[in-house]
């Protein structure tokens, strides 16, 4: 699934447009439909001809609303840049494509609107500008397509157009750290609170344990809808639903992530490398003030310029951006800065969290900046277990070209810094392995859904078999079980009697479960040494009597309850120690029942080695 944002200057017919394309009208606010002016983040959906599903996320083009524009296009596949045909190209054209260029939305195309309204050479003309306007950005040669929303000319073509551009899309990977920034939070009647975004870098499941970043704030999801759709568990770029047991509505903001417990770390300082925009309306000076904007949230903060005075529009330098709240963020996010009317720049994170306040033209500082964005050897080592993880002492050796002793040295280094997760003693141990964090992130993320998923699946079982788990991680028996060993420790899974479960997981009934229960092992006792074998029973249900030791399955169609089972077992033991040996016919006899159900039963004592099969008798072990 992939989601599609608008962009573009008011009145050009974006929120028109994405009701055409899909029967929904994204303007959702009283005062949207009263003055007919999209003012803050519309939602849609649809499925293009190929059966692909696209979200589409409607932004407002008025600059008095450029943040809520900003709140929707952080975490989008594709732009859709809207510009009208009796208009062309206007101010928030120019700004809302600054902006996905500086967040590097790499995918997109440009919608000519309203082309009802104008003559053939006309749009022409608009193409024209449009094509000049978009030189030297991302977006620079991407498809046109001109439409009437009213009319519906060039709809078709549109969505042919979309499905062209998202069949060479990749889908977003799952990092394992699941980060959904919250766009949307509201309260349903009889479910409680909901909140939505755009999910990324993650997966999440139905019981799932989460916290919000900055708040620090706990919750568990207790359901999860798409396109109103129900899941149980949901792929990064999806745009999801969230409804939310254990906290209020008003305990969340826009603004905040939505992800796993304890790993997120909110910061107030961070490093970057900082890119002017060509247009902007003056130099950005040292320490000056601005806003931030990262995914859905937004705050205030100052510009500290490492390696000039000014950074003109058009150029580019190392910054540390001090922000006045905290706000959760990882290497590689996108940010844009503005003034308090004008976007200015913005760039990429290198150090979400320095440990310190940078000298301004301090060499060693410039000289590392550049080295973590070039990749020194701790970072060669580490993008090696980053993208190959778990790997082995020998394999990091190989793929960095350092010797073994190097090798180890840099990963002192990157362990003490928190960087990696090593499993074993490494150099000591042959099955030993490194995962980068974010690698050992995946592995938990993987290791609760995969748990999460099984719970829900089969809520009568005490636990997943190990070997469901490690088909599941994709990982050799020696790491699978260093990898479970720290798991446990971490308190992501608890190894019950060989089964694995989430430290939350037990095993309940409901009162129709335990009706039929009642009834089941009621009527199995009333006979207990011919019970019926057409009674039907869910099969969950018998593995968790089973397991709890109420029932003994002799073979498919043969339960005795356990009473009779030990009683079964004892008379024919007793009848081998006074006789020697057993047959069919004999234990017919002793229980006064037939063939159907004896048989079964010795050939289960047999298995059992209880006795043994001695030609047509059978004789204790």
């Amino acid at each position: 699934m992939y989601v599609i944002g608008t962009a573009g200057h008011v009145d050009h017919g974006k929120s028109t447009l994405v009701k055409a394309l899909t029967d929904i009208d994204p303007d959702r606010l009283p005062e949207e439909k009263e003055r007919e002016m999209t003012v803050d983040l519309g939602f849609a959906w649809m499925t293009l001809p190929s059966g692909r599903e696209i979200s589409i996320v409607d932004v407002p083009g008025h600059e008095r609303f450029i943040k809520n524009m900003l709140a929707g296009v952080g975490a989008i596949d594709l732009a859709m840049l809207i510009v009208a045909a009796d208009e062309s190209v206007m101010p928030q054209t120019r700004e809302h494509l600054a902006i996905l260029d500086l967040l590097r939305i790499r995918r997109g195309l440009v919608v000519i609107t309203k082309t009802d309204l104008v003559d053939d050479e006309l749009v022409e003309l608009v193409k024209a500008e449009v094509e000049h306007t978009l030189a030297g950005t991302a977006f620079d040669g991407c498809d046109m397509v001109p439409v009437s929303a009213y009319t519906g000319a060039g709809i078709d073509d549109l969505k042919t157009a979309i499905d062209g551009i998202l069949y060479d899309t990749e889908t977003r990977r799952d990092l394992g750290r699941p980060r959904l920034p919250v766009d949307r939070c509201f309260t349903v009647s009889g479910f409680g609170t909901v909140v939505t975004g755009t999910l990324i870098d993650g997966s999440v499941a139905v019981g799932q344990q989460i916290e919000l970043a900055p708040s620090g704030r706990q919750a568990r999801i207790r359901g999860l809808q798409s396109h109103k759709s129900r899941l149980d568990s949901a792929a990064p770029g999806v745009r999801l639903a969230l409804n939310l047991s254990g906290i209020s509505r008003d305990d969340v903001l826009r603004g905040e992530v939505l992800t796993n417990p304890g790993w997120l770390r909110p910061t107030r300082r961070f490093d970057a490398n900082l890119r002017m925009v060509k247009g902007a309306p003056h130099a950005l000076k040292h320490n000056e003030g601005v806003t931030f904007h990262l995914f859905t949230a937004e705050t205030t903060g100052r510009v500290r310029l490492l390696d000039a005075d000014r950074l003109q529009p058009g150029s580019e330098g190392w910054v540390q951006v001090l922000l006045d709240e905290p706000l959760p963020m990882v290497k590689g996010d996108f940010f844009v800065l503005r003034s308090s009317e004008d976007t200015l720049g913005g760039g990429q994170i290198a150090d979400p969290n320095p440990a310190r306040r940078h000298r301004r033209f301090a060499p060693e500082v410039l000289e590392r900046l550049t080295m973590l964005d070039a990749g020194a050897s701790e970072d060669v080592i580490f993008t090696i277990a980053d993208q190959m993880g778990p790997c082995d002492l020998q394999t990091l050796s190989q793929r960095s070209n350092l010797s073994q002793a190097e090798v180890l040295e840099r990963l002192g280094t990157l362990a003490e810094a928190g960087e990696i997760v090593q499993l074993g003693e490494m150099g000591l141990q042959n099955d030993a392995v490194v995962y980068s964090r974010r690698g050992w992130d995946i592995v938990r993320n993987q290791a609760q859904v995969a748990l999460q998923g099984y719970h829900n699946q089969y809520p009568l079982r005490r636990g997943a078999p190990p070997q469901e788990l490690r088909s599941r991680l994709k990982v050799s028996q020696p790491v699978y079980l260093r990898a479970a060993a720290r798991l446990a420790d971490e308190g992501v899974l608890v190894d019950d009697a060989g089964l694995m479960r989430t430290p939350d997981h037990t095993v309940a009934l409901t009162e129709s479960q335990q009706s039929d229960v009642a009834e089941y092992l009621s009527t199995l006792s009333a006979d207990p040494w011919a019970p019926p074998t057409d009674r039907p029973v869910d099969p969950e249900l018998l593995a968790y009597l089973q397991e709890r030791g109420d029932v003994v399955k002799v073979n498919e169609t043969v339960i005795f309850t356990s009473a009779a089972y030990e009683d079964m077992e004892a008379r024919i033991v007793a009848h081998l120690q006074q006789n020697g040996s057993v047959t069919v016919a004999d234990a017919r006899t002793i229980f006064g029942t037939s063939r159907k159900y004896v048989l079964p039963l010795l050939e289960y004592l047999d298995r059992q080695r209880v006795t043994r099969r001695v030609g047509d008798e059978r004789v204790l072990r």
